[in-house]
C-alpha cells in the first residue's frame, strides 16, 4: 500500500488559491492563459454542460463499480477496461479501480455493456452525450487559451482534438472508503495517507476532470508544496497535459497531481483525455518561438510520445527524453 507524509495543506484556512474561470465571458482569456502558465490546473463554471447528463452517467458508474467483483473483471483488459489497484504494467499501484475508455469509438461495441449495465442503453446515451459536451467546452476552452495568446486562427489547438481521427480516452475512477485498520502502522489522522492514484503528470494536450462530492484531488505547485482542490461537482477541473507544455514551448506547465484516499466515503470521478491523433506531429509553435534554436523540444508524433508514456512509470519525468 503506497503512504507518503502528511501534505502541506494550503487550503486548511478555506481559501482555495485555484484560479476560477467564467468560460461564458470571452474577456476570461487572459485569466486562462495566466492559470496555464502559473498551475497547469483551473476550474471553469458557466460551462453550459447539462447537470442533469452528469448525474445520469455518475449515477450508472456507481451502479457498475457495486457490481460483484467478479462480474468487473470479467471486462477487464489492457488498455482498455476494467481495472482494480494495478495503475498500467509498470509497477504503480492505488487504491482506485476504474474503467477506461476509448472516446471516440461507437460506446455501444464495447461487449460489455449488454451484460453489465442494468441500463445499457441509459450509459450509453449518457455517456455518448457527455463525453460529445466535454470535447466542445474543451474545443471552446483552447480556442479562448490561443485568443489570450494571440495566435491565429483561433483552432491552432482546438483543431487537434476536434478531428474524428483524434486518440482520445474516457476514465471513469472509483475510489472506494479506504478503512483504517488496513493501514498497519498508519494513521490517516495523525500524518500518513493511503495513495489514491500516484503522482502523475497527463500525457495529452488537455484532461477535463469532473469529481463527486468527495475530496483528494492535490496538484503541485512551483514549489514543490501539494495543495488540495476543494470538490464541486458542479464545476470542471482542467488540467494542462505534457503535449501542451510542449506545443507551448513550456509557457504552459504540465500540472503533476494525485488523488488521496478518503477513510469514510467513496469518491467517484470522470476525465476526459484530449489527445491528437495519433499521426499528429507535437512541437513548440512557430508562433510563440523566433527560430528554432529557441525550442526547448524536439518534435515527435502522438503515437511515439504515448508508447513512451505506457512504458514509464507515473511518476516519471516523461518528458525529459525529448528535451533539447
Amino acid at each position: 500500500m503506497a503512504l507518503l507524509s502528511k501534505p502541506n495543506e494550503k487550503t486548511e484556512s478555506g481559501f482555495s488559491p485555484i484560479p476560477v474561470i467564467d468560460i461564458s465571458d470571452p474577456e476570461s482569456k487572459h485569466a486562462l492563459v495566466k492559470a496555464c502558465e502559473d498551475f497547469g490546473f483551473f476550474k471553469v463554471i458557466n460551462h453550459g454542460v447539462s447537470s442533469e447528463l452528469v448525474s445520469v452517467l455518475e449515477h450508472e458508474a456507481v451502479e457498475f463499480f457495486l457490481l460483484p467483483a467478479s462480474d468487473k473483471t470479467q471486462v477487464a483488459g489492457y488498455p482498455f477496461g476494467y481495472g482494480n489497484r494495478e495503475i498500467g504494467r509498470n509497477g504503480d499501484v492505488g487504491w482506485v479501480e476504474y474503467l477506461l475508455m476509448n472516446a471516440n469509438l461507437d460506446f455501444g461495441s464495447h461487449s460489455f455493456f449488454p451484460g453489465l449495465f442494468n441500463n445499457p442503453e441509459t450509459f450509453r446515451n449518457a455517456l455518448l452525450e457527455y463525453t460529445t459536451s466535454v470535447r466542445k467546452m474543451t474545443s471552446h476552452v483552447l480556442e479562448m487559451i490561443t485568443d489570450g495568446l494571440g495566435i491565429e486562427p483561433r483552432n491552432t489547438l482546438s483543431k487537434l482534438v476536434s478531428d474524428k481521427n483524434t486518440d482520445s480516452i474516457f476514465r471513469l475512477n472509483h475510489y472506494p472508503p479506504c478503512p483504517h485498520h488496513i493501514n498497519t502502522n498508519t494513521n490517516t489522522n495523525g500524518g500518513n495517507n493511503v495513495i489514491g492514484f500516484g503522482e502523475h503528470t497527463d500525457p495529452q494536450i488537455i484532461s477535463v476532470l469532473r469529481s463527486n462530492n468527495t475530496s483528494g484531488l492535490q496538484i503541485n505547485l512551483a514549489d514543490g508544496s501539494w495543495i488540495s482542490v476543494p470538490s464541486d461537482p458542479s464545476s470542471f477541473f482542467f488540467n494542462v497535459g505534457d503535449s501542451l507544455q510542449v506545443l507551448t514551448n513550456g509557457k504552459f506547465k504540465s500540472v503533476k497531481h494525485r488523488v488521496l484516499a478518503n477513510s469514510r466515503k467513496s469518491r467517484v470521478s470522470m476525465i476526459y483525455f484530449a489527445g491528437p491523433s495519433l499521426t499528429q506531429r507535437i512541437a513548440p509553435l512557430s508562433c510563440l518561438t523566433d527560430n528554432e534554436d529557441e525550442s526547448l523540444y524536439k518534435e515527435f508524433t502522438w503515437s511515439e510520445y504515448k508508447n513512451y508514456a505506457y512504458h514509464s512509470r507515473l511518476s516519471d519525468n516523461r518528458l525529459q527524453p525529448f528535451e533539447r
